[in-house]
């Protein structure tokens, strides 16, 4: 870092991504991207005519995804605000709803990023422990009387709370605001977006990365009451009113308009994820049970930390976390049948089955 650093950032560690090499050396299951190609309706949508346009500077509003997300949710378009991926409404959350004397309380084993954004708006943090078996016990988040942030399938676990759960912390803390982020929710979590006009304390942030197969293009979606949208759309306004490019606008309004090709490609990630679960576990895998496009999976017969590097050197990246009670584990993506079976061939030499 330079001299010229701001003191107050210099003990932010920022957040780590997953590698993303730049060949096709590798199959990469370890960053929960789709294995498959956007609907057909997003490559249509965006256009040659589209492109050109670019020229122009992208409505700030997003009336027409705003339209379609509604509709979609059905909810009113003053309940829903669109991010620059998930990340961005979850930081603007922060930055609202958050400050020095409003803590932020979630998980020791959760998303990486909402620590790190702690950090870099000096937000206290109330760190609560999941249990032995990397449950989430709804109990713990009782009459806190903070903002809370649930990631619901939790990350790297892939365990989920059932919308009942999340209603009873909504409940024990009606002056609080409780964030559920809901990136993985498309692959057998239960959505708290039906709860939203009965909470004005409820919070729900969905991606369009990983069922709608645009992580690339960086786009999700806040919804709750208007009221807290309003909060938002007035942090979005004071930093970067055009934070959704034209092109990706296009595509995401035509991702949710193919409903067919959602549930055609999210079915079939969840018959892969059942497929990768048995397998890891006749193999004598401990496996999560992943609601979510990945897997969390840990052997007593190698380390995690060298069953990363070795299945690496075999050209198949997943991911490692070096951090207490999960270094011995795995998160791994759920890919093509075909990636998946390369990955267990890749396990059995590894582990000479």
């Amino acid at each position: 870092m330079s001299r010229f650093l701001s003191p107050a950032l210099s003990t932010v560690t920022p957040y780590t991504p997953g590698e993303q090499p730049q060949d096709q050396q590798y199959i990469k299951l370890n960053t929960n991207e789709s294995p498959y190609l956007p609907s057909p309706r997003v490559v249509a949508a965006v256009s040659e005519a589209e492109v050109e346009k670019l020229r122009l500077y992208s409505d700030p509003a997003c009336a027409q995804l705003l339209r379609t997300a509604a509709a979609h949710f059905g909810l009113q378009p003053s309940q829903v605000m669109p991010g620059n991926g998930s990340d961005e409404n979850l930081f603007f959350a922060l930055r609202a709803f958050c400050d020095e004397n409003h803590p932020l309380a979630f998980a020791d084993i959760t998303y990486g990023c909402y620590g790190v954004w702690c950090g870099l708006l000096h937000i206290p943090t109330h760190i609560i422990p999941l249990k032995e078996d990397f449950t989430l016990d709804p109990a713990d988040y009782h009459g806190l009387h903070e903002t809370i942030v649930i990631a619901n399938p939790n990350a790297p676990t892939g365990l989920c709370l059932p919308r009942d759960a999340i209603e009873g912390i909504l409940q024990s803390n009606p002056d609080s605001v409780v964030i559920v982020d809901e990136a993985y929710v498309d692959f057998g979590g239960e959505s708290c977006v039906p709860l939203i006009d009965q909470y004005d304390n409820l919070l729900v942030v969905q991606t369009f990365s990983k069922s709608r197969q645009l992580a690339g293009a960086r786009l999700g979606l806040a919804m709750g009451s208007a009221a807290l949208i309003a909060d938002l759309n007035r942090v979005k306004f004071s930093l970067n009113p055009y934070n959704i490019n034209r092109l990706t606008l296009k595509a995401g309004q035509a991702a949710l308009e193919d409903t067919a090709y959602f549930d055609k490609t999210r079915a079939a990630i969840m018959d892969t994820r059942a497929w990768t679960m048995q397998q890891l576990t006749d193999r004598g895998f401990t496996v999560l049970d992943s609601r979510a496009n990945f897997v969390f999976a840990s052997t007593e017969r190698i380390s995690g930390g060298i069953l990363y590097k070795k299945l690496k050197e075999n050209g198949i990246l997943v991911r490692h976390f070096d951090a207490p009670r999960i270094e011995n584990w795995l998160r791994i993506t759920i890919g093509t049948p075909e990636q998946m079976q390369a990955l267990m061939d890749a396990v059995d030499k590894i582990l000479e089955v």
